[in-house]
């Protein structure tokens, strides 16, 4: 008796040292991208309807807040799904490995833009991408030297451009649309220089330091809430926005949205890549975490399904575009095989 009841305590023993560390949460929890959370939250909406499940919980922290908090250990104090607006950087790969967080799932959604909107009755635009730099960089290079921003009005940067003031508002540093932002347009502006060009080729380091910095007197941060720029825009004549094209689509009876290099922002020319400014969305998931948060792998299967995500798909309608066909059978197939993705190359 005595040995079954050692044999009994040894075992119970083992079992709660390879049980997981936490009680399996009955609700899926995402966070991140507010670009990617009304899409998230719809998903979440059908999930529910479907399975009879409870409502997954889905944050707008935006894409640095989300993965963040992603990477802040395993178990049911840290999200399940990442949403992003733009790939996870290696740092954040590493952040999320020094806190146990392995096996990390990296599912492509869809394509976004970013545009740079004003209100309806306002001026029409028509940006190169080195006007955008000019207008909006912290530093701006002036006779082959970096310099602080001196520019007021669009008219004085560009032929052509209305001579508005230089007024902006647009995402915050934690956000992945300001990161595509800066990367789409204001290093890309920035790289139309060979003064610029030649240093990011010796320095990219220095680079960055110099050209990503956004000025202090024409850009403003805006938080997370994109409608909330939606409605600035209204409010103030003469002001420009920056957010994602979903945002542009549900509320062209107010706002419209400028040229880039030429090329005016549609559904067409972000999925064909002609507009220079569009991208990709992600959601990042914990391969752990399957099994153990209840429906986590229901909801997974749901934002990949044809009914979501495919082309004319429900997410569609919020904006969302779709990945061409066999793109996004490969992402269907990802959803189930879960191979966690290689470490970020930067």
């Amino acid at each position: 008796m005595k040995k079954l009841l050692a044999f009994t305590a040894a075992a119970a023993s083992v079992m709660a040292i390879s049980a997981p560390a936490y009680a399996a949460r009955d609700y899926v929890w995402a966070a991140g991208s507010s670009t990617v959370f009304p899409f998230s939250t719809r998903v979440a909406e059908n999930y529910a309807k479907k399975t009879g499940k409870k409502a997954p919980k889905v944050e707008s922290l935006g894409t640095g807040g989300g993965i963040k908090l992603f990477c802040g250990g395993v178990g049911d104090a840290f999200p399940d799904i990442a949403n992003a607006s733009r790939p996870m950087k290696k740092s954040e790969f590493d952040a999320c490995a020094a806190k146990g967080v392995k096996d990390i799932v990296q599912i492509k959604i869809g394509f976004d833009g970013i545009v740079v909107a004003t209100d309806k009755e306002g001026a029409d635009y028509n940006f190169k991408t080195e006007h955008l730099y000019l207008g909006l960089a912290a530093n701006v290079l002036r006779q082959g030297k970096f310099v602080k921003n001196p520019y007021q009005t669009w008219d004085e940067i560009g032929t052509g451009l209305p001579g508005n003031r230089i007024n902006v508002y647009g995402p915050p540093p934690t956000s992945g649309t300001r990161d595509a932002w800066v990367e789409l347009a204001i290093e890309a502006g920035a790289r139309k220089f060979p003064t610029a060009e030649e240093l990011r080729s010796n320095n990219e380091k220095k680079f960055k330091e110099l050209v990503d910095p956004m000025r202090k007197d024409g850009w403003v941060d805006a938080g997370e809430n994109d409608n909330a720029i939606v409605g600035t825009l209204t409010k103030t004549p003469g002001s420009l926005g920056v957010f994602g094209w979903s945002y542009l689509e549900e509320n062209m009876d107010k706002i419209k949205g400028a040229a880039v290099n030429g090329v005016k922002p549609t559904a067409n020319t972000i999925a064909d890549g002609s507009y220079p400014l569009a991208r990709s969305l992600y959601i990042y998931v914990k391969k752990a975490n399957i099994g153990v948060t209840q429906g986590l792998q229901e909801y997974l299967n749901e934002f990949v399904s044809d009914a979501a995500t495919g082309r004319g798909g429900y997410l569609g309608s919020r904006g969302l575009i779709s990945l061409p066909a066999s793109q996004h059978e490969g992402q269907k197939a990802l959803a189930q095989k879960l191979t966690p993705m290689a470490r970020p190359a930067s």
